[in-house]
């Protein structure tokens, strides 16, 4: 069944869209680092079992996701209807925001992974007074985009196991920078909330 608004609007286009802009941020963000000699990506750099397990399984979660999403645009696999496909972008693009704010915030402290001897800065600032990980949040929100606008039964079960390794590697972070940084870490924890919100 065509909806009108399917009519009208080429969603295939919207979430590789969607998909590019985020990706495109990623990896400009680690290639301008890289020339300025800072390695980005530090995923399973640490020793220990607990961080380096979650660490490969999210790194599987994400890439996963990716082709799941990228086959389900190929194909058109979707369920859902017209609106709930519109929604699905526009979220996706508020995904890309967060995550291009948080990547500009973050500056050259900015890593993908628990560093194990690369000491950065506590960022508090930018976008980091509402939200203490903005960056894994413009990850879920882009991830709940694209399921809305191509739902089937890969890209869902696929992408709610990416975002609970995500939050499983939030939990990782944060005792990392609670050890790294003490009580100003704590002092922030207090008045900001893990994804989004200031008490």
């Amino acid at each position: 069944m065509k909806y009108p608004m399917e009519e009208l609007l080429p969603y295939p286009l919207l979430a590789l869209f969607v998909l590019a802009v985020f990706y495109g941020i990623y990896f400009a963000k680690m290639l301008a680092q890289k020339r300025r000699g800072i390695r980005t990506r530090q995923i399973g750099q640490r020793k220990e079992t607990s961080i380096h397990t979650v660490e490969l399984l999210m790194s599987m979660a994400t890439l996963g996701v990716v082709i799941v999403q990228l086959v389900s645009i190929a194909f058109g696999w979707s369920c859902l209807a017209a609106n709930a496909r519109f929604t699905g972008f526009v979220t996706g693009m508020l995904g890309d925001l967060t995550f291009l704010l948080s990547v500009l915030s973050m500056k050259d402290s900015w890593r993908v992974g628990i560093p194990d001897w690369d000491r950065t800065e506590l960022v508090t600032s930018g976008i980091y007074q509402f939200s203490r990980n903005p960056a894994f949040l413009g990850f879920d929100l882009m991830y709940i985009g694209v399921i809305l606008m191509y739902c089937n039964l890969l890209t869902v079960p696929l992408t709610v196991f990416a975002i609970v390794m995500l939050h499983l590697q939030i939990l990782q972070e944060e005792r990392y920078l609670e050890e790294t940084f003490g009580t100003p870490y704590r002092e922030y924890k207090r008045h900001t909330f893990r994804y989004l919100g200031r008490r």
